[in-house]
């Protein structure tokens, strides 16, 4: 089990997270939470990534915030400071765990998949991203500018992250020169989340998982 911490953003001010420690000099995965904030099954994540030999710090971007009301994680996650958030929470989370750890690399799951996109875009001491059904808009982080190695897991059945948005950032990192590792899955929108059975689909989310470990080891070395 992990830990409750602040750490310190760029502009001196606090962000209260919570880190799964694998020990020191491990790879270090930043873990970016849902619209429903930083809550049990974010942190069940973080304590995965300590289990398999990476140290593991999810941002509370919220602040302490959590909810299981669709509605109200609209509210939270549209009163966000995307450009903060990025620039200042995971950007703080980066530098902390990069003391700790060897290289660093970065994750998230839906509105955390957009920032794990946004991160790879702008924040200095990543080494590798993997982003789950979350795209942001170009205009904030353009998915041509990634520079570090990419994988991504998105849902065919997504009516938010459509199929259509996937293959455009496809076309946009591959014209850029890049070469994404992509995955299409039949399933929903959230389908990794154990905690929401109607879209929980465990063989595929099995599977993303292995894919996701298997891919930051290689580039977390």
């Amino acid at each position: 089990m992990g830990e409750r911490i602040e750490f310190s953003r760029p502009d001196g001010s606090l962000c209260p997270g919570y880190l799964a420690q694998a020990g020191a000099g491990r790879p270090g995965v930043i873990v970016i939470q849902e619209w429903w904030g930083l809550n049990a099954q974010i942190c069940g994540i973080a304590d995965r990534f300590a289990e398999a030999g990476c140290n593991a710090l999810a941002p509370d971007l919220f602040h302490g915030r959590v909810t299981q009301d669709p509605d109200e994680a609209s509210h939270l996650m549209n009163g966000l400071d995307f450009a903060g958030a990025t620039h200042q929470d995971i950007r703080g989370a980066t530098d902390y765990l990069g003391k700790v750890s060897g290289k660093v690399g970065v994750m998230g799951f839906c509105m955390g998949g957009a920032l794990t996109i946004a991160a790879a875009v702008h924040v200095p001491g990543l080494a590798a991203a993997v982003c789950f059904y979350g795209i942001p808009p170009p205009e904030f982080a353009d998915p041509a500018s990634i520079r570090i190695p990419f994988q991504g897991h998105f849902a065919s059945r997504d009516d938010w992250c459509t199929p259509a948005i996937v293959a455009a950032l496809e076309a946009a990192m591959k014209g850029a020169g890049q070469t994404p590792e992509l995955y299409r899955y039949d399933a929903a929108h959230a389908f990794f989340n154990e905690r929401r059975p109607e879209v929980y689909d465990a063989d595929k989310a099995q599977l993303a998982w292995q894919r996701t470990l298997d891919f930051l080891r290689r580039k977390l070395v």
